[in-house]
């Protein structure tokens, strides 16, 4: 931690403490996350699930960002440094008299969503979203503290104490850990009604205390969802029918829309509970979604932007040469396509020089003609083929072959098991004799 300076401490928690630090390599201020767990091998804390969760899952506007892990290996000491927040949703919401705008909480709703969305998208679910793990920065919300978190395609059954018990789902208090990504849209929800009415949703003080809390306000679940609880869970438990008193009149201040919301993510049975990716969906986000594709258009246009049309020296046109006369074709217009900002210029390139060449050969006196210096510079204009009978192909043929002379080959002879040729002697060459060498 020698690059960094302590400023104060920022909170504690069971396993760790959070520090607010100063890097002396920028300037910058961080959130240190201190660990009370001492460590014996950099192996052993990359295989930290937290530290995992944090690399699978950054970079992402609504997911806290990770800047650096620092392990000391002499006194076995980790910190995760991590970006610095204003405050948590509890720091947030403590002490005002008057809930926050609607548009206000569906604003910072839609992120939590966003953030539940993606990580379980990544094989992750948190475990423990409750106020005081939600971090706000002006108006940008982040998910923060997974030393909790766990793989989705991890084997079941999880950890049973598991969660602030407030946000607790029921799945988690009436089995033995059979539970799945949708307890945390269960603890989003409790955390949306007490953004919205500043009191918790199930204030209970014990597990027993909690179920009965939850009961009071949704009522007994049906036949069939305690069933699918009775079949993992080694107690047997039955609850007499209460019809419960619904969601509080203290979020009376939220639109219909909202509320519908509301009761879809604290839905008793979790297979009936909305996923955080169809929470997204859900119609009190309509205004929300309009807006992050408004900005992500206009993201586009500032990374293509719409370039004016630049005069064209050659005029949009181009030339070929055929049987030695100039042909001028206008190009093919392919749509309003923007084109390259500011002018075209023709330029000569530099000679080519090649070391060790002095001049340039052409073995064809047409290419000669064109490209040597001085050369007229005029392509050479081509005969077009013609196309004629079989008889006359010969005839050509003939006509094209020069006068050479034929030979026969003689018979090769062998003797002693090896061969002899001879050849008779030509005008141009000396009698050759071959034969295989003595065995």
């Amino acid at each position: 931690m020698k690059n960094y300076k302590a400023i104060r401490k920022i909170g504690e928690g069971t396993f760790s403490e959070v520090v607010k630090m100063q890097s002396l390599r920028d300037g910058n201020y961080y959130a240190c996350k201190q660990m009370k767990q001492h460590f014996e091998s950099i192996e052993q804390v990359n295989n930290l699930r937290e530290v995992q969760a944090l690399r699978r899952l950054n970079p992402h506007p609504n997911i806290l960002t990770l800047h650096e892990v620092v392990f000391d290996r002499k006194s076995g000491s980790l910190a995760l440094i991590c970006e610095l927040m204003d405050m948590n949703i509890y720091e947030l919401i403590r002490g005002r008299r008057h809930p926050l705008p609607e548009k206000k909480i569906m604003h910072y709703m839609y992120q939590l969503c966003r953030s539940l969305d993606h990580m379980h998208r990544n094989g992750i679910f948190h475990r423990d979203v409750k106020p005081e793990n939600i971090l706000i920065k002006q108006d940008v919300l982040k998910l923060g503290d997974f030393g909790s978190c766990r793989s989705v395609y991890s084997k079941q059954p999880y950890t049973e104490y598991i969660s602030t018990r407030w946000y607790r789902a029921p799945e988690c208090l009436l089995t033995d850990g059979f539970y799945s990504s949708r307890m945390d849209v269960w603890s989003a929800g409790c955390v949306f009604f007490e953004i919205a009415s500043l009191q918790p949703l199930f204030p209970g003080a014990n597990e027993l205390d909690q179920i009965s809390k939850i009961h009071d306000v949704i009522g007994t679940p049906a036949e069939k969802t305690l069933t699918k609880f009775k079949q993992s869970r080694a107690m047997s438990f039955d609850f007499p029918f209460k019809k419960g008193s619904g969601i509080p009149l203290l979020t009376a201040s939220l639109s219909p829309q909202c509320l519908s919301l509301l009761h879809a993510m604290v839905t008793y049975d979790p297979d009936e509970r909305v996923t955080a990716q169809q929470a997204l969906q859900h119609p009190c986000f309509r205004g929300q979604r309009a807006t992050e594709r408004q900005a992500l258009g206009s993201l586009g246009k500032a990374f293509f932007p719409e370039c004016p049309e630049a005069p064209d020296p050659l005029g949009n046109r181009w030339w070929i040469s055929k049987e030695g006369r100039k042909q001028q074709q206008p190009l093919k217009q392919e749509g309003d396509r923007p084109k390259r900002q500011g002018q075209a210029c023709l330029t000569e390139l530099p000679k080519l020089k090649l070391p060790g060449v002095t001049k340039l050969s052409y073995s064809s006196p047409e290419l000669q003609s064109v490209f040597a210096p001085g050369g007229s510079r005029k392509v050479p204009v081509l005969r077009p083929l013609k196309c004629v009978g079989a008889s006359q192909k010969a005839d050509a043929w003939k006509d094209a072959t020069p006068d050479v002379k034929h030979y026969r080959l003689p018979a090769i002879g062998r003797s002693g098991g090896g061969a002899e040729l001879h050849v008779p002697p030509t005008p141009q060459c000396h009698s050759r004799r071959w034969a295989p060498p003595a065995t």
